[in-house]
């Protein structure tokens, strides 16, 4: 690595660009090497070169900081510039990851580029960290991500027809492919509205919207059709909650 740490800015606010540009112009240890005002075009940097510092805001509109961290494999320092409310600020300090609260001066600044460089390297688990304390807190989630090579995919939850099980992935079913991403059906039972998705089977997750009809296929077993054609199988318990959501 250089002296210098290659620095980029991803924030959908143009003054909140121009305020760190002028913040970190001329920066002894920072070489400012790209702004980007959405997370798909800061994604592509980090994957495309070698940066070593993230300022990530997090409340972006098409991908939010979390979501794009998601997509990153190879994780670079982030310092999250954010307004968040102070529950979420204290997950970010029992997690050890720095954060700027805006509005933030110079000064603040320095002190976060100082703690990135006395730290270097050791943050990726800090991140981690994070990421799961948010996952795991009751938020719902309204979309998605999914990242296939180079493209990445926004799925709305109005799109799927129903998730399923594939050993330490899930099959995403949509109305127009199916996508595969690193996560578990729990996961999504838990993050997903009740009154939509439903846990039919170990394997399967149905949004109810696409159900077609029930039947009853041996004497203790039911099977839900889809309005495209598809068939799941729904056990007991699984059977129990259809009924309770649906109310038949």
């Amino acid at each position: 690595m250089s002296d210098k740490l290659k620095t980029i800015v991803i924030d959908d606010e143009q003054p909140a660009r121009d305020l760190m540009r002028f913040y970190l112009t001329n920066h002894p240890q920072i070489e400012l090497v790209g702004e980007y005002q959405n997370g798909f075009d800061g994604v592509k940097a980090i994957m495309k070169e070698k940066i070593d510092l993230v300022f990530l805001d997090i409340q972006m509109p098409k991908l939010n900081g979390f979501e794009m961290l998601e997509l990153i494999e190879e994780k670079p320092a982030i310092v999250f510039t954010t307004a968040h409310d102070e529950f979420a600020l204290k997950a970010f300090e029992q997690n050890a990851v720095d954060y700027l609260l805006k509005p933030f001066a110079k000064e603040r600044l320095l002190e976060s580029i100082v703690r990135v460089i006395a730290l270097q390297g050791t943050q990726t688990n800090s991140i981690e960290k994070l990421q799961t304390h948010f996952q795991n807190s009751d938020e719902q989630i309204d979309r998605i991500i999914v990242k296939s090579g180079v493209d990445i995919d926004i799925i709305s939850l109005d799109a799927i027809f129903y998730i399923e099980a594939e050993d330490d992935y899930v099959s995403i079913h949509t109305n127009k492919k199916r996508y595969l991403k690193k996560n578990t059906l729990s996961f999504y039972e838990t993050k997903l509205d009740p009154m939509f998705f439903v846990r039919i089977h170990r394997s399967f997750i149905v949004n109810v919207r696409e159900i077609k009809k029930v039947e009853k296929y041996s004497k203790d077993g039911y099977i839900c059709i889809l309005k495209q054609g598809q068939t799941l199988h729904i056990s007991r318990n699984g059977y129990k909650k259809l009924r309770e959501t649906l109310r038949f």
